[in-house]
């Protein structure tokens, strides 16, 4: 197995010269890792490895790890990335992972996207060919902004320049009912769009405030929200992916990565734009097992009263 995890070492490094973060080549390691130990466990040759194999495994880390579908999905992904950079360097004759596909189950609920899976989408790397390249600048932009942000697909469709505040990294949103809210965003969204915008000269020229930020290549004229959709649907394909990712699953995911990570349901329903705070309850998907053992141990009136004695 040494020369398994020489192969995975130069792998690593390849991912790394494609400027991937450090963080998405941690994912990969570990994913790619866990593969190997397995094979290296089971004593299976690497040459001669099959998809049943591979089922396996993937069955064990379900009942070992209780990883959820996209999880899954997201090592899934790594192995087949590495196995096919493996094939493609001539190291193995055959690639068992290059049809291989998990069962089809009903399309989950909203939400299910791990924060890994979301980087893997935003961290992949650029097309080679020009054209392609100069799309992709723009996509990022359009992601990155979606998930940071969690505004809704028809308000990054009529986004202009004059909504977005650089420097504060804030943007002026128009919602539902012509009402106005303020909605900060990420640095990584910020960089994203000002690498987007020079892409946006080169295809249009100067832009005024009042232009739409996302636009057409070929028309010049603002992204339709079915554009917006499929382009969105395409980067994660290309990524390797398989999630019907869509804009308004990207502004699910916000919510529940936020509420996870922050545990501030008012701040998350006042960047969502819910008038109520039970819209924000059911839309992001609230793990109400955590939520009651909070309740349990802080509110004053959960424990039983004790008898008087």
């Amino acid at each position: 197995m040494d020369t398994v995890w020489h192969w995975l070492e130069n792998w690593l490094i390849s991912r790394r010269n494609q400027n991937q973060s450090i963080q998405t080549i941690q994912a990969y390691s570990r994913d790619v890792t866990d593969f190997l130990k397995f094979c290296e466990a089971k004593k299976l040759d690497i040459y001669a490895i099959e998809t049943s194999d591979l089922r396996e495994f993937l069955t064990f880390k379900v009942e070992q790890g209780r990883l959820g579908r996209s999880s899954l999905q997201r090592q899934l992904s790594a192995i087949r990335q590495f196995m096919k950079w493996v094939s493609e360097n001539h190291l193995i004759s055959q690639n068992i992972t290059k049809d291989f596909q998990l069962k089809r189950h009903a399309r989950p609920l909203p939400g299910l996207v791990d924060p890994e899976t979301i980087i893997q989408i935003l961290e992949q790397p650029a097309p080679k060919s020009e054209v392609q390249h100069q799309l992709w600048l723009r996509d990022k932009a359009l992601l990155e902004l979606l998930y940071s942000s969690g505004i809704r697909l028809s308000e990054v469709q009529g986004l202009t320049f004059k909504d977005i505040d650089f420097q504060r990294k804030l943007i002026r949103i128009t919602g539902k009912g012509n009402k106005t809210r303020i909605v900060p965003f990420g640095e990584s969204a910020k960089s994203a769009i000002l690498a987007w915008l020079q892409i946006y000269q080169l295809w249009k020229g100067k832009f005024k405030p009042d232009d739409a930020v996302f636009i057409s290549q070929h028309s010049g004229e603002a992204l339709g929200v079915r554009q917006i959709e499929k382009r969105v649907k395409f980067q994660a394909q290309r990524a390797g992916v398989n999630v019907d990712l869509h804009p308004h699953l990207l502004r699910h995911c916000f919510a529940s990565h936020l509420l996870s990570g922050s545990g501030d349901l008012r701040a998350v329903q006042e960047m969502l734009g819910h008038s109520n705070l039970s819209t924000t309850q059911i839309y992001t998907h609230l793990d109400f097992d955590r939520l009651a053992s909070v309740y349990d141990q802080a509110h004053p009136r959960a424990q039983k009263v004790k008898a008087d004695t």
